[in-house]
């Protein structure tokens, strides 16, 4: 009989891109594809889905404690980056909208560039001005 080797769970990035790879299998399928599981005496595989999970939260960097000072309730904190959602669309959170000073209404005007996207704030000042469009969209 051949002893089974327990691999190395997975963490952080390569945790998240292992599970979005794995995509409709159970979250046991995927904890134990991450090497979330322990093997027993017996040699049986017992998943370990709370390791699992809290590895996941802490991959995607959110904070469920509420020991984060200043920060209200807790929650995940700005990283700076953001990710097209499976709509197309991009959000940007309000987390940046607050520290901006941001209120809803307020205008952009949207520039493309060859691998970035520039948000210039309307102002009153710009208000007169014709700006150009995009025929390309």
């Amino acid at each position: 009989m051949t002893k089974k080797i327990q691999p190395q769970p997975l963490t952080g990035t390569d945790l998240v891109r292992k599970v979005k790879e794995l995509g409709t299998l159970s979250k046991e399928e995927k904890a134990r594809s991450c090497g979330y599981y322990t093997l027993t005496k017996n040699g049986i595989e017992r998943v370990n889905m709370m390791k699992f999970l809290n590895a996941l939260i802490d991959a995607e960097g959110i904070e469920l404690d509420s020991t984060s000072e200043g920060q209200g309730r807790g929650g995940r904190s700005a990283n700076y980056r953001i990710s097209v959602q499976s709509n197309g669309n991009l959000l940007i959170g309000s987390a940046y909208t607050k520290k901006m000073g941001l209120k809803a209404g307020d205008e952009f005007l949207i520039t493309l560039g060859r691998k970035h996207i520039h948000l210039k704030q309307v102002t009153e000042d710009d208000e007169d001005q014709d700006f150009p469009i995009d025929e390309a969209s």
